[in-house]
């Protein structure tokens, strides 16, 4: 659920999503921070690492310029079947992330919010351009441009060091 897609967009910064709350949030407020945009769920076999493993690294660098972006997905394997409000109490209740959480989305097919169409336009692996199940992560550069993507069995922990590149901190 987001408004109307920007004709052309170049980067994340162009769209207008939905938080959880249903209100408008223009991404363009993350300007100059390095984003991690990630398509959640809460009854999925690797809910508990994700969430744990992304709040470690949002404690650790949301100071720095880090922001992820949570984005509910019941798409696969009806794994986030709650409503809005359900989903953020989980997360804030059991998890006690801080980091925000959008309206419930899909990331694949004709109903596939114009922000994932542009994340998935980019060169990307082997199954082209649908995400394959969820907590798959997009790394996003301080430009808004995504530099990366992660397959749903990646740990968030080992995107450390690309983290780190783009904030620009040193691994030493």
């Amino acid at each position: 659920m987001t408004s109307e897609p920007p004709k052309d967009p170049k980067s994340v910064y162009d769209f207008v999503v939905k938080d959880a709350e249903g209100n408008d949030i223009d991404l363009s407020i993350y300007r100059g921070k390095v984003l991690l945009i990630v398509n959640v769920a809460s009854k999925c076999g690797m809910t508990n690492s994700n969430y744990t493993e992304l709040n470690q690294l949002y404690e650790k660098y949301k100071d720095k310029g880090l922001e992820i972006l949570a984005f509910p997905c019941n798409q696969f394997g009806e794994e986030e079947p709650g409503s809005n409000d359900q989903i953020a109490q989980f997360v804030c209740r059991r998890f006690k992330s801080e980091f925000p959480i959008f309206y419930k989305i899909e990331v694949n097919g004709d109903h596939a919010i114009p922000l994932y169409k542009f994340l998935k336009s980019g060169k990307w692996g082997i199954f082209g351009d649908d995400i394959q199940w969820n907590f798959a992560k997009f790394l996003v550069d301080k430009d808004g441009q995504a530099v990366d993507r992660y397959y749903p069995t990646t740990s968030p922990l080992s995107l450390e060091f690309n983290i780190k590149k783009l904030l620009g901190i040193s691994w030493m």
